[in-house]
């Protein structure tokens, strides 16, 4: 069997594409090899969420394009958010390429193979707007080894935030069909996984773009937790004003969905998320995250935050520290803002932040989040907690297990045995910032 690579960049979405790709791959002659120089095909996965991803991508397939100097039967693939973005520019600034596959049209790889293999380039990067459903149903999917499998249900996304690239990289919202997700679900417990994710942009939009049915992200929940057997459902990323009552609802009457929602906020000054586009403002975003907590006993809620938004004035970041402190976040994801091409706000260059005080205004915001989750942690210190183990391995000089609870804690529990997949009720005697101590009861 000839052997293939991907380097894989960015979100879980682009994850769960590799994969995918990975298992077309499997029916084609080719077998996944963690050495990239001993690989045939090299491909890597990119992400255009900042530009920093992006400038890594065309560093690594550079490298590539030296060794296929050498090696001239050598095949190198260019695919992802860049890859749809940029189209037949990568063939210009890297003709060593072979292939450019965008992440409209995943599916069309093993025609893809064949044509390189003839000699041709391929550039396939057309945008669609319907799902790849029929082709998805005869591939398998060469998942990585793990507890979790995700499980893309939507794709694209409709909200055309003024910093956010995923709109034209992604593509409209397209919901999957919830027979196909089914199937994927089954298929992946029947494969030893023990937690699914439902994955998409914007997750509470699924089934928005139905014509025939009124299905909706709770009622595709409800299937998935009739399933038989013991496992753990989670769905991410949520959008904050289409999280309705009847999902809330729907979160604490299922026994297999978790108690955990991630809700970007991405700044707390309702001025600046008006410039962002964003279809909130402080307080109502305040008062949603209230009513999860309200709801949903033991919830944990995470974010997004974005520092140094063009024109963010010095108050305006200050009502951003002190929303994820005043709403309790639980953790959030952080990050300086990055300019991407095509997006309305990359064109206020005159109100541009300076590096210096974006990565200042940065630096300020992680010490906010570190302060958050560990004052979220300490809340379950002496608490008894479910968790699902992940992997062992010697933290520090000791071997532990490491899971995470239902509310989506991180656990380490010191152990010499192996418990990985195994679920396990430990009671929490102790935290740090990002993790809670626990040992097994």
């Amino acid at each position: 069997m000839k052997k293939v690579y991907i380097e894989t960049m960015g979100c879980q979405m682009n994850k769960s594409d590799t994969e995918r790709m990975l298992g077309m791959l499997s029916n084609f002659g080719y077998e996944e090899t963690k050495d990239s120089k001993s690989a045939d095909l090299l491909m890597i996965n990119t992400c255009s969420i900042r530009q920093l991803s992006e400038d890594k991508a065309f560093s690594l397939i550079g490298t590539w394009g030296k060794w296929k100097k050498t090696r001239p039967d050598l095949k190198i693939g260019f695919c992802g958010c860049v890859a749809q973005q940029k189209a037949n520019e990568i063939f210009k600034r890297a003709h060593y390429v072979d292939f450019v596959l965008g992440t409209h049209k995943i599916y069309s790889l093993p025609e893809i193979i064949e044509k390189i293999n003839r000699g041709e380039k391929v550039c396939e990067c057309e945008e669609t707007h319907k799902t790849e459903d029929n082709e998805a149903s005869k591939y398998n999917i060469s998942r990585v080894k793990s507890i979790n499998a995700w499980i893309p249900i939507t794709e694209g996304c409709n909200n055309f935030c003024t910093y956010c690239i995923v709109p034209y990289t992604r593509g409209r919202e397209r919901s999957r069909l919830p027979e196909i997700i089914l199937k994927e679900v089954k298929d992946a417990l029947n494969s030893g996984f023990k937690e699914i994710t439902l994955l998409g942009q914007n997750v509470d939009s699924y089934g928005k773009d139905f014509t025939d049915r009124q299905y909706r992200l709770a009622d595709l929940l409800k299937e998935v937790n009739a399933i038989e057997g013991k496992f753990r459902i989670r769905f991410v990323t949520s959008y904050p004003t289409d999280i309705t009552d009847e999902l809330i609802k729907t979160t604490v009457e299922l026994d297999k969905v978790c108690e955990y929602f991630h809700i970007p906020m991405q700044s707390g000054s309702s001025e600046v998320l008006k410039k962002m586009n964003r279809r909130y403002d402080r307080e109502t975003y305040k008062k949603i995250a209230q009513k999860i907590r309200d709801m949903v006993p033991d919830v944990t809620i995470t974010s997004d935050f974005i520092a140094g938004f063009p024109g963010e004035t010095e108050d305006q970041f200050v009502e951003t520290l002190t929303a994820m402190e005043e709403i309790g976040l639980d953790y959030s994801n952080t990050a300086a803002y990055s300019p991407r091409e095509k997006t309305v706000a990359a064109k206020w260059v005159d109100k541009f932040i300076d590096e210096d005080t974006k990565f200042e205004r940065l630096a300020r915001l992680n010490e906010q989040n570190r302060k958050c989750c560990l004052a979220s942690n300490k809340k379950f210190v002496g608490r008894e907690m479910e968790v699902l183990i992940e992997n062992f391995e010697n933290h520090k000089g000791k071997n532990v297990i490491t899971g995470r609870t239902r509310n989506n804690k991180i656990v380490h529990i010191p152990s010499d045995v192996d418990l990985t997949g195994e679920f396990v009720n430990a009671k929490i005697t102790s935290c740090k910032t990002w993790y809670l101590v626990g040992e097994i009861v």
